[in-house]
């Protein structure tokens, strides 16, 4: 493919918009890394039974010989590769510098009935998140720190939006991922399963330090008089605005508000290294009990 102006790429550039995403259900994934991992789900989700997570896949040829690797994963999986130009790649993506490979990708969330019906241990839930990157950056820490989910309130951004994707550096593949979702709604259903609510935010009567020392003591059959709240047990963090943190009705649905201390003088942690920190600090106590 060498026309940038063929029907096409025109049909695939309208996957950068929101309402061109929302009419067919799809989404790109752009750049070498986040094009093996969709094509990994893919193949994963065809041998499981389930449905196509890729649709079609351009190229340069400059970019197969460096990545054999995205050819290898197709055969079988009935998945258009085309061959296109950078200039081709140019017009169907909103990078100044196109990473040589896109993916015409299905969405790929699923109902918080299907989250919940699993028994999660540790979730995400993010509250009003407006930028695409801060989105991807949690998505792809909770993806680290081996959570079971992450959850996008109705007034988050759109994690399919281009720059969210590349943010994920492909774990929008790995968890499920719940969108539009009402908190009171989710945070019934997470305590009616038996999952415990955390807010994140800086002025919390808890201090994620205090829960980490008992979480320690814990691991060695310490007894903890007056215990504040186990991290080893199932935990949803809530997660707010970047700006705003979380909202006064926000924190109330919460069981406890919990503060991640800051030593120095920053004003306070953004929301990606905050999300990064309390996601750990359950994943590690968590995975004392195994």
């Amino acid at each position: 493919m060498t026309n940038p102006r063929a029907d096409r790429v025109r049909e695939v550039a309208k996957l950068v918009g929101r309402s061109g995403r929302l009419k067919r259900r799809q989404f790109l994934a752009e750049g070498p890394q986040a094009v093996r991992e969709a094509l990994r789900a893919h193949s994963d989700c065809l041998a499981a039974g389930g449905t196509a997570v890729v649709e079609a896949l351009y190229a340069t040829v400059e970019c197969l010989k460096k990545y054999p690797e995205l050819l290898e994963v197709a055969p079988g999986s009935r998945l258009q590769v085309r061959v296109a130009s950078e200039m081709v790649l140019a017009a169907m993506t909103d990078t100044v510098t196109p990473q040589g490979v896109v993916a015409v990708c299905n969405f790929v969330d699923v109902p918080l009935a299907e989250v919940i019906a699993a028994k999660p241990k540790l979730v995400a839930m993010l509250c009003r998140v407006q930028d695409p990157g801060n989105a991807g950056t949690v998505l792809r820490a909770a993806d680290a720190a081996g959570a079971d989910a992450v959850i996008f309130s109705q007034s988050s951004v759109d994690v399919y939006n281009p720059k969210a994707v590349r943010s994920t550096a492909g774990s929008i593949f790995h968890l499920p991922i719940v969108l539009g979702a009402e908190l009171p709604e989710v945070v019934a259903a997470a305590k009616a399963a038996g999952i415990g609510i955390l807010a994140a935010d800086g002025y919390g009567q808890l201090n994620l330090d205090l829960l980490q020392d008992e979480s320690a003591a814990r691991s060695f059959d310490q007894e903890i008089p007056d215990s504040l709240y186990d991290l080893a047990d199932p935990t949803m963090w809530l997660f707010g605005n970047e700006a705003q943190g979380l909202a006064g009705e926000e924190k109330a649905l919460a069981d406890h508000r919990v503060a991640v201390p800051v030593y120095g003088a920053a004003e306070s942690l953004n929301l990606g290294t905050a999300a990064t920190v309390c996601l750990y600090a359950s994943a590690r106590a968590q995975r004392r009990l195994n």
